[in-house]
């Protein structure tokens, strides 16, 4: 186990570091599958805005920063309308609607905050950070690879590879430090994915044709952006919600570590890290960036809290960014493998906000608490959501972000009573 920060950089600080780049890789280049942009450009902004968002938060945060999936509408509708330089022109200005959040919030002291976001407001909020992706999961646990064995692994085959893939990491995590093998235990996400990768070659699921036809270097290619009022009204308000599910991320990564982020570097300067990241990755053609639940997963995992791992792991992103071979490899990764681990992951994240609530001692007797609680699982699980008609259209705010608002909102006017530590 290591709890400090900022330890030394070691050869396991490295192997630690490469761990985490699997985490991150599948959502990450998912996001570009998905809406178009350059794979390359993508892990390159992830990497690089990693180094911004921790240069900004003092070295302090150990925080990796991925693509955004909350902006995926916005670069396909604005992609298609109007074209995606577009779309990346109005991410580049919600990036700086961050900027302007976090300036604000640096004239807000830390008790201000913790008033607004008790526990029973702030559990809730992690516990549906992992619930709501346990879907994403649950789809890469059941997807089928589509090719010559499609029809002789099935549902169930693919179910077998992701059980296997997660019962490694439990394995490796319960089993190695009683045979003495320590460092191995800190690595239960490499090594399980690696197990899953090979059963998924055995049974022949894996192509390696993306990996011969790739390239062993080249540049990601950079796209500029530019900017209308029509694709800047429309992707704006989407910051809104992630910065509330910043919010929930910052407290997650500080429950795992046992350390105040919102006050020591300051929920202000995660802000801006996540935000200039954003605008950065817009800058040269890639997606929103967001602080990723999956490496808080595992870190809560490994409890392994050096902020070193995760800025090895941007090194590596910037690497596989300009090494197309070594990018299309990864990607061979087959989705059950990804699912199968992703289960312990997100379960892990869930987990950490009831850990949060009962270490901090929440009365659930207290009917206002109560009632609280009940609403944000509700409004976060259900298909609630508040729509607004703006000038371009409908804004959706759902999910997460209507959850923790509702949670907001409902403490400052039922006012329960403070929880006794």
């Amino acid at each position: 186990m290591s709890d400090s920060l900022n330890e030394p950089v070691t050869g396991k600080t490295v192997v630690l570091g490469l761990q985490h780049t699997f985490v991150m890789f599948g959502a990450t280049v998912l996001v570009p599958i998905i809406t178009g942009l350059d794979i390359g450009v993508t892990l390159f902004a992830a990497g690089v805005g990693t180094w911004i968002f921790h240069f900004l938060t003092k070295f302090k945060v150990p925080v990796f920063l991925g693509s955004s999936f909350a902006f995926i509408p916005a670069l396909i509708v604005i992609g298609q309308s109007e074209g995606m330089p577009y779309a990346l022109g109005g991410i580049f200005v919600a990036g700086l609607l961050y900027v302007v959040v976090s300036i604000i919030f640096t004239f807000v002291s830390t008790d201000v905050l913790h008033k607004i976001l008790p526990a029973h407001v702030t559990g809730p909020v992690i516990i549906l950070i992992g619930i709501i992706l346990a879907p994403v999961a649950i789809k890469n646990a059941t997807d089928m690879y589509v090719g010559n064995v499609a029809e002789q692994i099935g549902v169930l085959g693919s179910w077998g590879i992701a059980l296997f893939t997660f019962a490694s990491a439990i394995f490796v995590k319960i089993a190695f430090p009683r045979w003495k093998l320590d460092f191995l235990s800190l690595l239960p996400v490499l090594l399980a994915i690696i197990a899953g990768y090979i059963l998924s070659i055995i049974v022949g699921i894996v192509d390696f044709s993306g990996v011969a036809a790739a390239a062993w270097f080249g540049l990601p290619n950079f796209t500029f952006p530019q900017f209308s009022a029509s694709a800047i009204s429309f992707t704006v308000p989407i910051a809104i919600v992630t910065m509330v599910e910043h919010f929930g991320d910052v407290l997650a990564i500080g429950n795992v570590t046992k350390r105040d982020f919102l006050k020591d570097p300051g929920i202000n300067r995660t802000l801006l890290g996540d935000g200039i990241a954003t605008s950065f990755s817009a800058l040269i053609g890639g997606p929103a960036n967001t602080t990723y639940s999956e490496n808080t997963g595992a870190i809560a995992l490994t409890a392994v809290h050096n902020p070193w791992v995760m800025r090895i792991a941007a090194v590596f992103a910037i690497a596989l960014s300009l090494i197309p071979k070594f990018t299309a490899l990864i990607a061979t990764v087959p989705a059950p493998v990804i699912g199968g681990i992703s289960i312990l992951l997100f379960g892990m994240i869930s987990s950490i906000g009831v850990k949060n609530m009962v270490e901090a001692r929440v009365n659930m007797d207290d009917p206002k608490k109560l009632m609280i609680v009940a609403a944000m699982l509700v409004l976060g699980l259900g298909t609630a959501a508040a729509e607004v008609d703006l000038v371009f259209g409908m804004f959706s705010f759902g999910g997460l972000g209507l959850a923790a608002i509702a949670g907001i909102i409902l403490n400052l006017i039922l006012k329960p009573a403070n929880d006794k530590i």
